[in-house]
């Protein structure tokens, strides 16, 4: 089976950005996505270009057009973002963005009228009705599939950095799961989601798909939703494993190290390098580590299973990045890395609320509504409790009231 790759302009951007809609005097997920899909569907168009359905009519994707640099593609967002908002406000709806909202069960979610959501529910079922989750997608273009696979492989070792740095899930169903990232575990349920095989090449790669389309495991190669997968249609190599991130300058900075590290890379491969490619045990333990931890996770850096502090790892991988971004004019965004580091991921933002509001979730989502609208906070928590928050949030039963 070949696959066509649509080669990419080397480094190209596009970011998808997973938002929820949201009752502004319940603060639970609200259906709405269908009426105001159609209320800015430009005349005489299908769809809105930039605007798309997801599972949950409570959720909409906005999505960026090929850009070039991470500026171009906030600014893109921010556009479509302004529509969006406008026809939620007519709905008394607000718009907010996390890996998982705090307390609405996955239960009393409707799935979107499409044939493609419909049939996903058919076949997977359970699985499929709790995906209640929500992510910051980034795409980096490359020009040829003989690079797409090595450059997936040797980005494997980064899943750490990325979960820990955009770990926005620490509440599922109005209970604290003393997890950072609890969006990630639900999404593993998925067959076809998780941590990429390790393969050798495109040869392999379209062997694998070749592999579980004729098997009917499943119908396309977009069902396969690895946390960094490459992407032909688009001529991407796509990174998935970013939770919802709440504000343009923290979807800034994560866009910023995907840029830097695939342009790095594909430099790499035309100096003829052989790009590393981690091991499978220390991907899954440090993926694992950061699901659980976010930014105090300790991570295992080499096979004899050295440690360091995955904060510090970021910190390191900025600097060294530092000069691509500057070629990439990305290095503004870049430094928002380590204002993200100062003022807390958004789960230590979260629970710090929590924590203040004796357990009521309610609060969260103000929060939450709060740093779309306004963009990262200037303080923060820094480091918030690794484990629940003690109070009703930590028990099962939803919100406080």
């Amino acid at each position: 089976m070949q696959i066509p790759f649509e080669s990419s302009q080397r480094s190209s951007l596009g970011v998808e950005w997973e938002l929820q809609l949201v009752d502004r005097q319940t603060r639970e997920l609200s259906a709405g996505a269908v009426e105001i899909l159609e209320e800015i569907r430009p005349e005489g168009a299908e769809e809105h270009p930039k605007a798309k359905h997801e599972l949950l009519q409570s959720t909409i994707e906005i999505i960026t057009g090929i850009c070039t640099t991470v500026s171009e593609a906030k600014a893109d967002l921010a556009g479509t973002l302004a529509e969006v908002v406008a026809a939620a406000d007519r709905h008394d709806l607000g718009l907010l963005c996390a890996g998982t909202h705090p307390f609405t069960d996955w239960q009393t979610q409707e799935i979107s009228p499409k044939e493609r959501y419909l049939e996903l529910v058919e076949r997977m079922q359970w699985l499929a009705r709790r995906l209640q989750i929500f992510g910051v997608h980034v795409h980096v273009g490359v020009r040829s599939p003989d690079k797409a696979i090595p450059i997936v492989n040797a980005l494997c070792q980064y899943v750490p950095h990325f979960l820990a740095l955009s770990a926005s899930s620490p509440f599922w169903v109005g209970c604290d799961t003393g997890l950072a990232s609890s969006r990630t575990k639900v999404f593993e349920g998925m067959p076809t989601a998780g941590l990429p095989y390790q393969l050798s090449g495109w040869d392999e790669f379209e062997t694998y798909m070749e592999t579980l389309i004729s098997t009917k495991a499943i119908e396309s190669v977009r069902e396969v939703w690895w946390d960094i997968r490459p992407h032909p249609g688009f001529g991407t190599v796509e990174l998935r494993i970013c939770d919802g991130l709440p504000t343009l300058d923290e979807i800034g900075a994560v866009a910023a190290l995907s840029q830097c590290l695939v342009e790095q890379f594909d430099g790499q491969l035309d100096r003829g390098y052989t790009l590393p490619s981690p091991v499978n045990w220390v991907i899954r333990e440090n993926k694992w580590r950061a699901a659980r931890y976010g930014l105090d996770a300790d991570i295992v850096v080499d096979e004899k299973g050295t440690v360091r502090p995955v904060r510090q790892a970021i910190l390191d991988l900025v600097e060294d990045l530092m000069p691509t971004a500057k070629r990439l004019d990305c290095e503004a965004e870049l430094a928002d890395v380590e204002r993200v580091l100062s003022v807390g991921a958004s789960y230590q933002r979260q629970r710090a609320v929590a924590l203040a509001s004796g357990g009521d979730l309610k609060p969260v989502v103000d929060s939450l509504l709060a740093e779309l609208r306004d963009g990262l906070p200037a303080t923060g928590p820094a480091a918030g409790p690794a484990g629940p928050v003690p109070g009703p949030a930590a028990c099962v039963g939803g919100p406080a009231a």
